[in-house]
């Protein structure tokens, strides 16, 4: 892609991104049961179960900006690391794995879906 800066076009590098934004759509479930130990993901720009495939075994963060921490002094962020462990359905959406489980409160927030561990 190029910039126009002050009437001059130049060539710049592509800028590469580290994490790939999802959304927390739901928890794994059936007609009567939820399971809360699986969440399902929405990842921008992957509409096909083909596509999906390639973020399997990624690392997923959710991350939870703080005010303020136990002791009084001020946290940036906590953070909840996850994988992916599957692809769900035919549209896209995948099944992740957290080291603790998502809150209900967490529904359509978006997390983080690392590019790294990469198999390519």
């Amino acid at each position: 892609r190029s910039l126009l800066v002050t009437g001059v076009q130049t060539c710049a590098l592509p800028i590469s991104k580290l994490w790939v934004n999802a959304t927390f759509t739901s928890f794994r479930r059936s007609k009567r049961q939820i399971n809360p130990n699986q969440a399902l993901l929405q990842i921008q720009g992957v509409n096909s179960k083909e596509e999906a495939q390639f973020y399997v075994g990624k690392k997923v963060a959710s991350y939870v900006k703080a005010k303020v921490g136990k002791d009084g002094k001020k946290i940036e962020a906590h953070i909840n690391w996850g994988v992916i462990t599957k692809e769900h359905g035919n549209s896209g959406v995948v099944r992740a794995k957290f080291d603790r489980n998502l809150p209900p409160v967490a529904l359509g927030t978006t997390v983080r879906v690392m590019l790294f561990p990469s198999t390519i």
